[in-house]
């Protein structure tokens, strides 16, 4: 009888991300969001100051100040690990030389989105949604960003969002029913601006709801308030998209952060990057998604990287994730399995990718395969219009 090796177990706990490097500092500083944005690491010197750095990651410093800017928040730096160079979480955060070597097929815009702006800081690409990006500033900055053409400031472009001719198209376009809210980060706004922002947006009748995509909650779980909570409450229906990586993002601090959001209604998704050496592997997965649910926050979806300048370093194969997703169908439950997706280069939005279930499908049956490869047949309906086309059937399905 053959024995299955048991896949190696990825730590699920949560810890807590303090003190670190900062043993120096307050409870009540170390709370303090703004403490934490005053005081992220930003230079060379910081960075070197605490980590012993690789000749690539020093020449990947120096490349970033006409690139995409250093900054990690101290929370999130804590979790680097200080003598692994390659540390999931630093492979993130920390910049590589690796970034100016360009491929001929990467992009400053990857996913199209100029292409699609009708007015200022408003990209509308899907019919009935758009995105609005509000800020060019981020908490902290991922080295894989799709927009680094134009967050951090020093990118070789400049985001000049017009709020007023925004909310103007807003109000005249009726089909659209959807707004996210991107950037940048937007919840690096205050209080204040916040909410006088998303009031603006409330006032307009044919916006059924709003969305957020937003880093904060894992690179500055301070920022999550009792006070923010409350005025997204006052917003519902109000959806908020995260973006984790890998499970050690999930620290003690980002439970309660997220724990904080649900309890005041907000729903959660989580949106992972596939990343190479960060979380391509099938058990890094499993156990991200365990401990997002853990937190009450929904798997969404899986990107394949997008083709951003100076990213190679950082991609992984198509078949990767296709690998991840099949690895993950039927070994877990369905609320933890993301949709896999690319987004299409140069706009064409993005694009579900799964595993190959179907063999063979036509007016009058579906010809199909479960997680254990096992082979079932299911008749189909016959309906005016049914399509003509037909998936044949792949023989050897059948032998394997």
């Amino acid at each position: 009888m053959e024995i299955s090796t048991p896949e190696p177990r990825v730590e699920v706990n949560f810890v807590t991300s303090a003190p670190g490097y900062w043993s120096d500092v307050t409870s009540e500083q170390w709370s303090d969001w703004k403490w934490q944005l005053k005081n992220r690491v930003t230079t060379l010197e910081g960075l070197e100051k605490r980590l012993q750095l690789t000749p690539q990651e020093r020449a990947g410093v120096i490349l970033s100040g006409s690139k995409l800017s250093l900054a990690v928040t101290p929370h999130y730096f804590n979790l680097i690990e200080r003598d692994n160079p390659n540390c999931p979480i630093r492979r993130q955060i920390i910049p590589h030389v690796g970034e100016g070597t360009v491929s001929p097929v990467e992009m400053a815009d990857p996913c199209g989105e100029d292409a699609h702006m009708p007015v200022p800081g408003l990209v509308h690409r899907y019919p009935d949604r758009v995105l609005f990006l509000i800020t060019d500033r981020c908490a902290s900055y991922c080295r894989y960003c799709t927009r680094s053409r134009m967050v951090s400031g020093a990118g070789e472009q400049e985001l000049h969002t017009d709020f007023d001719e925004a909310i103007g198209y807003l109000k005249k376009h009726t089909e659209v029913r959807d707004v996210l809210l991107s950037g940048g980060d937007p919840l690096l706004f205050s209080d204040e601006k916040l909410d006088a922002l998303l009031t603006r947006l409330r006032e307009i009748p044919h916006l059924e709801f709003l969305r957020i995509g937003t880093r904060v909650p894992i690179f500055l779980p301070q920022r999550i308030t009792p006070e923010l909570c409350r005025i997204l409450q006052k917003h519902h229906p109000l959806w908020m998209s995260i973006h984790t990586n890998h499970p050690r993002e999930l620290t003690i601090e980002v439970r309660d952060a997220l724990a904080l959001l649900a309890d005041h209604g907000v729903p959660l998704g989580n949106q992972s990057v596939l990343l190479a050496g960060v979380n391509d592997s099938l058990p890094v997965m499993k156990s991200l998604i365990h401990k997002l649910l853990r937190c009450r926050v929904r798997p969404y979806y899986l990107y394949q990287c997008d083709l951003i300048q100076g990213s190679s370093h950082l991609r992984t194969s198509v078949h990767k994730g296709i690998e991840i997703i099949e690895g993950l169908r039927g070994h877990t439950t369905g609320y933890a399995i993301p949709q896999f997706v690319i987004d299409a280069p140069g706009g064409g939005g993005k694009v579900p990718v799964n595993p190959s279930y179907v063999f063979f499908h036509d007016s009058e049956k579906v010809v199909f395969r479960n997680f254990e490869g096992k082979v079932f047949e299911y008749p189909e309906v016959q309906e005016e219009g049914t399509p003509s086309w037909a998936v044949p059937i792949h023989e050897e399905a059948f032998t394997s």
